[in-house]
């Protein structure tokens, strides 16, 4: 019994002491607008929002290699879960279905609003707009929905018509009514 009560009384002041050097939040403290910024994004599937920059097939096949291709792979065909190519027609099969960039995604601007807050996983929110762009018409690309001398901007990239764009089902209250 007194074995428990000094192993609890430790474990205690170690609680006690790890809270006590911890930063407290400065809750009630306003927001920066520049510390605000770097989250306050919000990109539509009609391309608003998106930001100025572009990025070509061939600048992003470099990105890629640099900063993608340890997770997902050359060319995209990582397993199982981080496999970005391929998979067009398995959807509907009936069969397993390979939900990729190219089979799955129903825009292309939330693969770019994807890649931007998350990507790479290690350090998410690094890339460059122009980085952004061209690692998204590089993956667009490999799927075979752009060509390779195709330019990715706010305006080519809202264009694109993604080859499972029908196959979710709407979601009523979207868009949201206009006050």
């Amino acid at each position: 019994m007194r074995t428990r009560k000094l192993v609890l009384g430790a474990a205690m002041l170690v609680v006690a002491t790890v809270a006590a050097s911890a930063q407290t939040p400065q809750f009630g403290q306003p927001i920066s607008p520049a510390d605000l910024a770097p989250w306050d994004i919000e990109i539509l599937p009609s391309g608003a929002g998106l930001p100025p920059g572009s990025g070509t097939v061939a600048q992003g096949e470099a990105v890629y290699v640099a900063k993608c291709q340890a997770c997902h792979g050359e060319k995209g065909a990582g397993q199982p879960n981080d496999r970005l190519v391929g998979g067009q027609g398995t959807i509907r099969a009936g069969t397993a279905p390979v939900k990729t960039v190219g089979s799955y995604w129903p825009y292309a601007t939330t693969l770019f609003d994807y890649v931007r807050r998350a990507m790479p996983w290690t350090n998410p929110k690094s890339l460059t707009n122009d980085e952004v762009y061209a690692v998204s018409a590089y993956l667009l690309n490999l799927n075979g929905i752009i060509g390779a001398n195709d330019t990715m901007n706010a305006q080519t990239l809202a264009k694109v018509s993604m080859p499972n764009k029908d196959g979710f089902v709407p979601f009523p209250r979207w868009p949201p009514k206009q006050q």
